[in-house]
């Protein structure tokens, strides 16, 4: 039901970004999507990949400091208003959303699949399944990402 997202801190300037995408490339793991959010000083990466562990160990081996954090990954109406009503029921259950990115965007039919950071991801799966929002195990949204 969740997805591990592994994050790891890059000094802000030319060439920090390249340098894990080569790490994980060399060792051969598919990163599925990421999200960069920076500052002047430092950014944070943050990767789901197809094998976690050994993007872990490649990634601490070639001196990054990464940490884990479980994910969501959660159909939601591609319409107007769709988010917000998922959004909504996180807000009525006084649960925290960190952050969300997209795992896919749109392509499914009548939904994109976002990956939420709750403070909470089994309490959020079963609020938003609840409100018959599908969440996605680890596999499906793999699958989802391209295979």
């Amino acid at each position: 039901m969740k997805l591990r997202q592994l994050s790891l801190f890059l000094e802000n300037r030319p060439g920090q970004l390249r340098a894990p995408c080569t790490v994980l490339g060399k060792a051969g793991v598919d990163i599925v999507t990421m999200s960069l959010a920076d500052t002047q000083q430092f950014g944070i990466l943050r990767l789901i990949v197809r094998e976690d562990e050994r993007a872990r160990k490649a990634l601490e081996e070639a001196g990054f400091v990464v940490s884990a954090t479980d994910m969501l990954a959660a159909e939601v109406p591609d319409r107007p208003g769709g988010l917000a009503g998922v959004l909504e029921a996180f807000d009525q259950a006084q649960l925290s959303v960190e952050y969300i990115y997209p795992l896919s965007a749109g392509g499914r039919g009548k939904t994109a699949v976002l990956v939420f950071r709750v403070e909470d991801p089994d309490r959020a799966a079963r609020l938003l399944q609840d409100r018959g929002v599908r969440i996605l195990s680890r596999e499906e949204a793999l699958q989802v990402a391209g295979g």
